[in-house]
């Protein structure tokens, strides 16, 4: 059984009165790998959504993420501040696998033009947070002989530098591997620096890291320590 058909028939025997259902994730793109999984999005009229199960069908695993048409609202525009929506890119780029009633059609569009308008703007605050939070690990790193502690202080500094080169760049934020591929659509040859800044740092040498660091550091502003303040926070 393909995606396609596993998909349509996982929704059908867990859920046959739906609405509509998409499939979105990596399966549906040029970046599907042997153990991409189906993720589905379910709409119905009613309980029991929301939810979101994990489960195997026909050999598939499945992530199934099933809602009404309020709660697929409520969850974009939670996800929508923080400039990351799965779900609405599921809806945006994915397969709709049958649509009852136009609802699927609807959401479509509308995730469609939502993605298209990008997220909304990072507030300087954040970019502040963001910029102390690196200056601290580079401070960590030039100080840390540990090898065990370099990996950690390294991987971290890679992951919250590739963030901020997206928040700089107006782009839609990721986790894992869509981090990687946003960087890569915002920042083309961004993540092959940080991998090789990464694999020097593990080899001895941290002046690599720090360099492409600082270059993203300066597109906002440059490193901040002394001078950041934030009320109420310790």
């Amino acid at each position: 059984m393909d995606a396609i058909e596993a998909a349509r028939a996982v929704v059908d025997e867990r859920h046959p009165e739906a609405r509509a259902a998409f499939l979105g994730g990596s399966i549906v793109t040029a970046h599907r790998t042997t153990t991409s999984d189906l993720d589905i999005v379910v709409l119905l009229h009613g309980a029991p959504a929301p939810y979101r199960a994990s489960l195997h069908y026909a050999d598939w695993p499945v992530e199934m993420f099933v809602h009404t048409e309020a709660t697929w609202h409520a969850y974009v525009e939670r996800e929508l501040r923080k400039r990351r929506s799965p779900l609405l890119w599921m809806c945006a780029d994915g397969l709709l696998l049958f649509d009852t009633d136009g609802l699927g059609t609807h959401l479509a569009a509308q995730a469609r033009k939502l993605t298209a308008a990008g997220p909304p703007p990072v507030s300087p605050e954040e970019i502040d947070d963001r910029r102390y939070a690196i200056n601290d690990l580079l401070d960590d790193l030039a100080g840390s002989h540990d090898q065990s502690e370099l990996l950690f202080i390294a991987t971290e500094l890679v992951r919250r530098t590739a963030e901020l080169a997206l928040a700089v760049g107006g782009s839609w934020g990721g986790g894992g591997k869509w981090l990687a591929r946003r960087l890569e659509t915002t920042a083309p040859g961004l993540n092959t620096r940080l991998h090789h800044g990464l694999q020097e740092v593990l080899s001895g040498t941290v002046e690599p890291l720090v360099a492409v660091v600082d270059e993203v550091l300066s597109q906002a502003g440059g490193r901040l320590w002394a001078g950041y303040e934030r009320a109420g926070t310790l």
